[in-house]
This record gives structure tokens, C-alpha cells and sequence, in this order.
């Protein structure tokens, strides 16, 4: 990926360390991970994931209490913020998945399921770099 400057404003993301160091990744196998490079008036934008090939994405289901007081499984689509994140001449506004099982994926703004803005394929052991349109 090019790491271009931007003159990106930096957001408040609720982790106020967001952007300031190196992303750990957690790769290998049938596990990829996924950078995106994002447009400047983007930062603090969250950007949902959901898996094409009917794969489930671990570590992102969570017991739900309904209103009848009964508690089920309930799934949620992984999705992180647009974070500015330092690279050598200024920032690049980008997310990243770093944890991702092999697979087709899109991506859309978070709470725009039918708005999707880019479809990816990810490979495990590999990290996989594409570019936001816009």
C-alpha cells in the first residue's frame, strides 16, 4: 500500500492510543488480515465486515437477553473506526481487520448493510491491502 501523507485531522476514537503505534496482528494458517487505506474525510468513520463465503468470524458473537427475558446467541458483524495513523511524512487515514479466516468479504459504513463500498478477498498468512473508493 503507498503510505501517502494527508493533512487528516486526528479524530477522538474511543481508544485514545489508536494510531500511535504498530497494529498487532495475529496471522497464519487459514487467519489473514486486511489494511485499508481510507480518504482523509474519513477518519472516525466505524466500517463493518461481513464474510461473503458464509464463514462465521470468531470472537464476535455474544449472549443477548430478549424482552421476554430469555437469553440467545447473537451475532454482530466485526467493524472498526478509520484511525490517522502515523507513517513516515505525516498520517494515513486507514482500519485494519487483523484477524480474518480466509475468505471473501465487503465492507460498508457502519449501520448500511446494503451500501456496500468494497469487496475483498482474504488469504491466511498474508495481509491483504486495498484502497476505500472515493
Amino acid at each position: 500500500m503507498n503510505a501517502a501523507a494527508s493533512s487528516a485531522v486526528l479524530a477522538s476514537p474511543e481508544n485514545d492510543w489508536a494510531g500511535q503505534g504498530a497494529v498487532l496482528l495475529d496471522i497464519g494458517g487459514d487467519v489473514g488480515a486486511l489494511v485499508v487505506a481510507m480518504p482523509a474525510s474519513t477518519v472516525g468513520l466505524e466500517v463493518e465486515i461481513r464474510p461473503l463465503d458464509g464463514q462465521r468470524v470468531p470472537g464476535h458473537a455474544h449472549d443477548r437477553t430478549h424482552e421476554h427475558g430469555h437469553v440467545r446467541p447473537h451475532d454482530h458483524l466485526p467493524h472498526v473506526a478509520v484511525v490517522a495513523r502515523a507513517v513516515a511524512g505525516g498520517h494515513l487515514p486507514s482500519l485494519v481487520f487483523g484477524e480474518l479466516p480466509s475468505g471473501r468479504y465487503e465492507l460498508f459504513e457502519k449501520g448500511r448493510p446494503d451500501a456496500v463500498a468494497l469487496r475483498v478477498q482474504v488469504e491466511g498468512g498474508a495481509v491483504v491491502s486495498a484502497s476505500w473508493p472515493g
